[in-house]
């Protein structure tokens, strides 16, 4: 077992610099000596440059994305736009940084590409690999005028209504669904399917904003929440699963699905969040053969996706399966890293390679191992200082890797699945190994936290 302390490093590596020439104005680049700049500050034009610029919105503070193994960065000019706790996993090779506080703020990230077309030229590719960026990858595409996905493409991806509608056309079960404008769309919903039903923002990332609506009284409930674009599905109480992999445009290329150990709706609330790949092969066949329609109906290209979907067991007691969402990237969590240190396969390389427009190939390995994972909210809510926590080093058949903040670390306050209370990862040679060892491991650790005010 390894502890890995890499995410909470506090000094960000040395970005590369920018070449000597013109100055010009810009908001927070690489300078001349590699050190971050305050906003307002001036860099550097580059020389006459021909070889292609890549544009990467990035914001993972941990090595989920290898971007070196990816983009060769001596051919390629690949530039950032990252914010604070992006720097410390920036390639050191990078050509030019600029720092924002979102990358999901359009506006923000839109700016720092215009300060490094200033610097290095238009982009011919614009890479985004997390899912909150990707409507901001969509727009600078579209706006730059470069290949790629563009906000239309995209919709089917990141509006969950437009999602529904889509596999559901193409003949893939999913829990009857509708758009949810008000609180009265929800209660005529329900008049026709029954409570409870589910309410979520139609373009939400990691469970933001999931409400679960038992009856008509609890309407009152969506006045409350800010003003958005919202789904109303019915309610399923069977299990989830994720199914992640790679779809070549007409088969499934690598793929493996997996049951979640609690909800990630459940994880908001304070429930640990975890999940181990299954190995019933009777439930694989069943469920490579549903992955393969919804990847279909979805894109006739190839892609990198992570779906979810809900199984059940039908009268037959046969797997019943229904489709609840899909997300045009490497899952999240500790998918991306269990993909690359368990099965010797890294999906990242695969979404570089669809967003690059390059043929996305991945091998097979001749045996797969069973990975899993598990998240530990923090006990109170973000931001809090670490008071106590203590890795799982003594735990037998514990995780082969975890990330746990030592003392006095304060946790950010900030969205998806990384800076949570602790990480943790799994290998075995069964899924009930799997699971097991993760039960283990949520009930010994421990983790102590005050509020940040």
């Amino acid at each position: 077992m390894t502890h890995n302390p890499k995410p909470y490093r506090t000094a960000p590596r040395d970005p590369a610099t920018v070449p000597a020439g013109n100055p010009v104005e810009d908001t927070a680049c690489t300078s001349r000596t590699g050190q971050r700049r305050a906003p307002g500050t001036t860099t550097h034009h580059a020389a006459v440059d021909t070889r292609p610029h890549i544009l990467v919105v990035h914001r993972w503070r941990d090595e989920h994305a290898l971007y070196e193994n990816y983009i060769d960065h001596t051919t390629h000019r690949v530039t950032y736009v990252t914010t604070e706790l992006g720097w410390s996993s920036l390639p050191p090779a990078a050509a030019g940084v600029v720092e924002v506080t979102a990358t999901d703020d359009f506006g923000q990230v839109g700016a720092a590409a215009a300060t490094l077309t200033a610097l290095f030229g238009a982009p011919d590719r614009v890479v985004a690999l997390n899912e909150g960026d990707l409507d901001t990858a969509a727009g600078l595409r579209a706006r730059l005028g470069l290949p790629g996905q563009s906000p239309k493409d995209l919709a089917r991806f990141r509006d969950k209504l437009v999602m529904c509608e889509t596999v559901s056309a193409a003949g893939v079960r999913t829990p009857a669904f509708a758009d949810a404008p008000d609180a009265a769309a929800v209660r005529a919903f329900a008049d026709s399917h029954g409570w409870p039903v589910i309410v979520k923002p139609r373009r939400g990332t990691a469970s933001r904003g999931v409400l679960r609506i038992d009856s008509a009284a609890g309407l009152s409930a969506l006045d409350e929440l800010p003003g958005e674009d919202r789904l109303v599905q019915e309610f399923c109480a069977d299990r989830i699963y994720h199914i992640d992999g790679l779809w070549s445009g007409g088969r499934l290329g690598p793929w493996r699905a997996s049951r979640y150990v609690n909800s990630c709706a459940d994880f908001t609330t304070g429930a640990v969040l975890g999940s181990a790949e299954e190995d019933d092969p009777q439930l694989l066949d069943a469920l490579g053969e549903f992955t393969a329609s919804i990847a279909g109906a979805l894109s006739a290209e190839p892609w990198v996706f992570h779906l979810e979907v809900f199984v059940g067991t039908g009268p037959d007691g046969r797997p019943n399966l229904h489709f609840l969402e899909a997300g045009y990237r490497v899952g999240g969590a500790e998918i991306p890293f269990v993909w690359r240190e368990v099965h010797g396969i890294d999906l990242m390389a695969a979404a570089v390679d669809v967003q690059l427009g390059r043929r996305p190939t991945l091998a097979e390995p001749k045996t797969w191992r069973t990975g899993g994972w598990l998240l530990v909210p923090t006990p109170v809510p973000a931001p809090c200082r670490v008071i106590a926590a203590e890795p799982l080093t003594e735990l037998v058949d514990g995780p082969y890797a975890q990330v746990v903040p030592p003392a006095g670390y304060v946790v950010p306050r900030t969205g998806g699945y990384e800076h949570v209370g602790a990480r943790f990862r799994f290998r075995s040679l069964c899924t009930r190994e799997v699971e097991s060892a993760i039960a283990k491991a949520a009930a010994e650790f421990r983790l102590e936290c005050t509020a940040v005010s």
